[in-house]
Order: structure tokens, then C-alpha cells, then sequence
């Protein structure tokens, strides 16, 4: 099963056209790890028949999720509503062996590096989404590891009633597919 193309695909159908070619773009300069597994330990992401799966098929949990549950915000395919969820979705792991693809293991603070990356390239973010939409996006992606994401303040207590609901999505879906519990259309 080629992930990365099912990723492609589910994006161009359910993206703006502007968004999936910036999308596009990005994923030429970035590297490319959606073939590495998404835990280089492999202790963790571990599927029931005991496998880890790769970068692109984790993210297309995420992905194919979003898709499902966006009338959850009340929001339509092909708006740049669903845009800021689907690039969160898609980008959230993008970083994850390094800002080269090089580290040996898995990056812990690829949360932090993904929003930082995105915060830098926010004039080109905001050629499609609103300055609401981006910050709602770059929230998602750097805590999308929940009260484990890099940038929590320290001495403070994690709290979701302090960021947006579509954080919490994000990470719910990141949680869901690390404990293989995310169904979509690839049957195993």
C-alpha cells in the first residue's frame, strides 16, 4: 500500500486547490521520511499484529480521520477551513526525523521544530489562511503531543480548556492512531 500517495490524494480532494499545491510544494523541500517507521525504537505506534507503521501511514489515519469528522466543526471540504485541520494533520510528523531527515531516531521535540518551521513561513501560510486560521493550525501542530509537546511552560499543568477545540482534535487523533485505533479504507 503506497500511504504517501493515499495522503496525496485525500488532500487534493478535500483541500483548496491553493492549499494543496502549497502542501505539494512544502513536501519538495522537506525531506522525505514517510517510508521510515514511526517509531524508530519500535516500542511504540505498535499495531496489533505487532508492527510499527511508517510516517505516511500514520499520518493518513490523521488525515483520512479529519476527513471524516470535519462536519464535527461544521466545516466543508474544499474550504480553507478544512484546509488549517488537514495541514495540521498532514505536517504534524513532517519533522519527525529531523529537519534534514537524518537523525538515527525519532526527534522528540519535532512538534516544536514543525511549528517553528510554519511560524517562520507565515507570510506564505497566510496567502490562503487567515491570520485566525494560522494560528489555529501552528497551535495544533506544536502540541500536538498533548501535555508531552516540547513548547508546555514549565511548572504549569497542561490544560486543553486552555487552547482551541481543534488542538485537542489533533491530538486526539494523534493518540487514536499511536494506539491503533484509527479504521480506515486499507484493511490489513
Amino acid at each position: 500500500m503506497n500511504y504517501k500517495e493515499k495522503i496525496f490524494s485525500t488532500l487534493q480532494e478535500y483541500m483548496t486547490d491553493k492549499s494543496f499545491k502549497f502542501f505539494s510544494e512544502i513536501c519538495k523541500i522537506l525531506p522525505d521520511c514517510w517510508n521510515k517507521p514511526t517509531s524508530s525504537t519500535k516500542k511504540y505506534h505498535r499495531k496489533l499484529n505487532g508492527g510499527v507503521p511508517t510516517n505516511a501511514e500514520h499520518t493518513y489515519h490523521l488525515v483520512y480521520a479529519t476527513t471524516k469528522l470535519l462536519r464535527m466543526f461544521n466545516i466543508s471540504k474544499r474550504t480553507t477551513d478544512a484546509d488549517k485541520l488537514l495541514f495540521a494533520a498532514a505536517l504534524h510528523d513532517i519533522l519527525k526525523y529531523g529537519n534534514f531527515g537524518t537523525l538515527k531516531h525519532t526527534n522528540n521535540k519535532h512538534d516544536k521544530d514543525v511549528a517553528d518551521m510554519v511560524s517562520q513561513n507565515k507570510s506564505n501560510f497566510e496567502k490562503i489562511l487567515s491570520e485566525d486560521q494560522f494560528f489555529v493550525m501552528e497551535e495544533a501542530l506544536r502540541f500536538h503531543s498533548g501535555r508531552w509537546s516540547t513548547d508546555v511552560p514549565k511548572n504549569k499543568v497542561f490544560d486543553f480548556k486552555d487552547y482551541n477545540p481543534e488542538t485537542l482534535f489533533i491530538h486526539i487523533l494523534d493518540m487514536l492512531s499511536t494506539n491503533d485505533l484509527i479504521q480506515t479504507d486499507v484493511r490489513d
